[in-house]
């Protein structure tokens, strides 16, 4: 018994290894979910599984002669060959194609107008897109028939397919109105004459699935739009005889058959005609037979879910425009700013102050576990252009971090012990042990160019300046990964901070390189621990006490960045939520006026939506590309996206001009819009879960490699 035990325990932990996290179930099913709302709207537009071939005319030898010669009424049920046809004086009006949102209701209006009634063959994608319609007709006393679902031309068709047309037309009718019908028009019918040998089969066919099939006496040819005289000829019968009519209230523009209508009814009407259903014309039982039970139930809910994907897919389709003109904007407004920006920081002479910056600044290095990149980054720093005090501040790391740093005995430089506090705590030590008035803070993993701190500090000689944002460049570039998130530093973050530079609106000061006054920290408290992007949150808190946030481009520093996908989901995943964390922490700014204000209404907004909203439309756009390359229009969608993809292209180029980086990085951008954006946006839907169910995350460390080389080594990358 006790080894069974163990055994079942161990078969529930594999279960439980093995189940997929949520993070990934969530996204999964969003993504699943909103497929299959395209799948749906997709069929019920007849966009997919639609068949538009139509057979040309063949022989009639089989076709029985008094199914020829007969009226248009033809009825195969039980083995039967019999036709019917109207009586004289009675017209039996038909509609194909509907019922259309626009014309439908007219049509409807012009009969109700004159009391007459008439015969509607619906299609089932119209139907189950149009089901107050289909109500109103039977309400007001018309028949309804089956016009298939997604009008192919049978004789193509299966008897599976042909099933299927049926059985969901009948299944969007039930939905719509509550009943089933027993008539059925095939899709390019014409006279009983015009039967062939490839289609009757199909009307004996139909016939043993209980239908009733109806063609027609007259053809009004309204789809020609010939003009409402000669649409009202057509249609008329000859010497007071009864005749089905064929006409169309949807397919395109029908105001013609509309204005026709409108004059033939009362025209035949006082030539002694009366306008029926078929069922009045022929003195029948109705077609029309009430349902009731799980089948009634089935019906409405294939309408609500048809109605659900056509609503959500409008509501994304104008989220979609709307962010996507967002997106435009916002690149249009970035490459603006960004090049006002950089006039105005490079022409010549330009100089924050009246004087340079040459008072030392003390380096905060915060560091856990760094033992692979701390002598880097220390050695990089003693080489600076500025005179530095640096401070390292070990936080309660396990594998010697100090100790290299102390066996380093380079001057200049202290270690700080602590027990592990996290990132803020380290920066907050290591601000209370600083002896100069301007802090530099830099993460573990970074490395500075001798002129880095130099550039870094240099706005400080503007008295409004009270915290200065660097250039912060991915050293680790080889890879897939890490070409990603170089395309990324450099367009995405670089050239957002140089417009919101302009806007005086900068969201974040990367925690790899950062200048502040040290009053100016002292003023809003410290860095926090409120947040995980604590970063971002003392950005924002220094602007709400009225100070200016700048970005200094050449103060250059390299940093390693996740070289896989867990590593860099995990710190996206970091980021994201404490990006949430900052807004909703200082979401009073809206309200603030002043420099706060300003802030909050201009920064919050940009960053709320940008970072935080549109994120999670990137699968909208893939999925909409799919959809469109199979099932159309495919020329006109891969040219929005690769319209798209120029404009980011052409951003992208500029901002690696502007940082005079190679473009050869840039050859990997259209697979990063593809895939990268994925992975972004399940980061982001995982920040949402975490927000949302007020979960809370612990500073994360991420494992490095110490690839990034020395101040030489960055030179001469960033030189290239």
């Amino acid at each position: 018994m006790p080894s069974r035990t163990r055994r079942r325990g161990t078969a529930a932990d594999a279960s439980r290894r093995r189940r997929l996290p949520m993070r990934l179930t969530l996204p999964v099913l969003v993504l699943a979910a909103l497929m299959a709302m395209l799948m749906l709207r997709g069929y019920v537009h007849s966009e997919i599984l639609a068949d538009h071939r139509i057979r040309p005319e063949a022989a009639s030898d089989r076709v029985p002669e008094q199914i020829l010669d007969g009226g248009p009424v033809i009825d195969t049920r039980g083995g039967r060959t019999t036709s019917l046809r109207i009586p004289d004086h009675h017209l039996v009006l038909t509609f194909d194609d509907g019922p259309d949102p626009t014309w439908t209701p007219k049509v409807l209006d012009v009969l109700k107008k004159h009391h007459a009634h008439a015969v509607f063959f619906v299609t089932g994608t119209m139907t189950s897109r149009c089901p107050q319609l289909v109500r109103r007709m039977v309400a007001e006393g018309h028949e309804v028939g089956v016009h298939t679902f997604s009008h192919p031309d049978l004789s193509y068709q299966s008897k599976k397919r042909i099933d299927w047309e049926l059985s969901q037309t009948q299944l969007a009718i039930t939905g719509a109105a509550g009943i089933r019908t027993s008539l059925f028009r095939p899709p390019y019918s014409s006279l009983a004459d015009a039967m062939d040998n490839l289609s009757w089969p199909v009307t004996e066919y139909i016939g043993s699935r209980g239908y009733i099939t109806v063609v027609n006496d007259t053809d009004s040819e309204d789809w020609r739009k010939p003009g409402v005289d000669r649409i009202i000829r057509n249609a008329t019968p000859g010497a007071g005889k009864g005749a089905i009519v064929l006409m169309h209230d949807s397919g395109g523009d029908r105001h013609q058959t509309v204005q026709a209508l409108d004059r033939f009814l009362p025209l035949l009407q006082k030539q002694g005609y009366t306008f029926d259903n078929l069922t009045e014309a022929l003195n029948a039982p109705s077609a029309h037979t009430p349902v009731t039970g799980p089948d009634l139930w089935q019906g409405r809910a294939w309408i609500l879910l048809v109605q659900a994907a056509d609503g959500i897919t409008d509501v994304l389709v104008a989220g979609l425009a709307v962010i996507g003109a967002s997106v435009l904007a916002r690149f249009a407004l970035m490459l603006w700013l960004s090049s006002l920006h950089t006039r105005r920081v490079r022409r010549k002479g330009f100089r924050w102050g009246r004087r340079p910056v040459t008072a030392p600044v003390s380096v905060l290095v915060p560091a856990y576990n760094e033992a692979k990149c701390i002598e880097n980054t220390v050695r990089s720093l003693t080489a600076s252009e500025h005179p530095v005090e640096i401070l390292v501040v070990d936080d309660g790391s396990t594998d010697g971090t100090a100790r290299i740093v102390e066996n380093l005995d380079l001057p200049g430089v202290r270690v700080i012990r602590q027990e592990n506090a996290g990132k803020p705590a380290a920066l907050n030590r290591g601000l209370a042990n600083a002896r100069h008035d301007i802090v530099v803070m830099m993460d573990g993993d970074t490395v500075f160019e001798p002129a880095t701190v130099r550039e870094l500090v240099q706005p400080f000689g503007d008295p409004a300046v009270g915290a200065v944002a660097g250039n912060a460049k991915v050293g680790n570039r080889d890879s897939l990964i890490g070409a990603w998130q170089h395309i990324e530093y450099v367009m995405g973050f670089n050239l957002d901070r140089r417009m919101y530079d302009v806007l005086r609106c900068m969201p974040t000061i990367p925690g790899a390189v950062g200048a502040f006054r040290r009053t100016v920290l002292e003023q809003v408290g410290g860095m926090s621990d409120d947040t995980l992007a604590e970063d971002t949150d003392i950005t924002m808190a220094i602007h709400r006490n009225g100070w200016r946030v700048v970005y200094a481009e050449r103060a250059r520093a390299w940093t390693e960045a996740p070289e896989s996908v867990s590593q860099l989901w995990s710190q996206r995943y970091r980021w994201s939520y404490g990006t949430m964390q900052a807004i909703w922490k200082h979401r009073g700014a809206l309200l603030d006026r002043g420099p706060s204000g300003r802030f909050g209404r201009v920064g919050l907004p940009l960053v709320s939506l940008f970072t935080v909203v549109a994120p999670l439309l990137a699968p909208l756009i893939d999925a909409f590309l799919l959809y469109g390359i199979v099932f159309g229009p495919t020329q006109k969608t891969i040219g929005a996206w690769l319209g798209v993809l120029a404009v980011q292209a052409a951003c992208a180029a500029y901002a690696f001009r502007l940082d005079r980086e190679r473009m050869t990085h840039l050859v990997s951008l259209p697979l990063q819009q593809i895939l990268y954006r994925q992975l972004m946006y399940v980061v982001l839907l995982q920040s949402w879960i975490t927000a949302l169910t007020g979960g809370r995350l612990r500073w994360q460390k991420l494992r490095r490699t110490g690839v990034v080389g020395a101040p030489g080594t960055a030179g001469e990358r960033s030189a290239a």
